[in-house]
């Protein structure tokens, strides 16, 4: 099993991952890392654990905020399937949120 070395809040870190999972791994490191980092520039005082908490629960809600959405968009697009020009309008619109949240996913904060 691969081993990546990743870098999250200054510390290093060896996470092991699926083969081919590496480049992933490190994408996802680089987002946590930046979370942390607007915490600890922030809140000097704050421990690194309250650190790693704190970033941990921004993404977990913006990813729940995404996927609330997608639902919300998916659900009115069943609803709303007799009128092809608004289910194409919702379909357009649950792709550009999946677009935001592929961006959330792999940005550089």
């Amino acid at each position: 099993m691969p081993q990546v070395n990743v870098t999250i809040n200054g510390r290093a870190y060896a996470v092991q991952c699926d083969p081919g999972e590496e480049h992933r791994i490190r994408e996802l490191a680089r987002i946590v890392d930046a979370k942390t980092n607007s915490f600890s520039n922030q809140a000097l005082r704050a421990g690194e654990a309250r650190i790693l908490v704190m970033a941990a629960l921004v993404l977990a809600d913006e990813l729940a905020e995404a996927n609330d959405a997608l639902r919300r968009l998916n659900a009115r697009a069943a609803a709303s399937a007799d009128d092809p020009a608004l289910a194409d309008g919702i379909e357009r619109l649950a792709r550009r949120i999946e677009v935001v949240a592929s961006r959330l996913e792999t940005s550089h904060i």
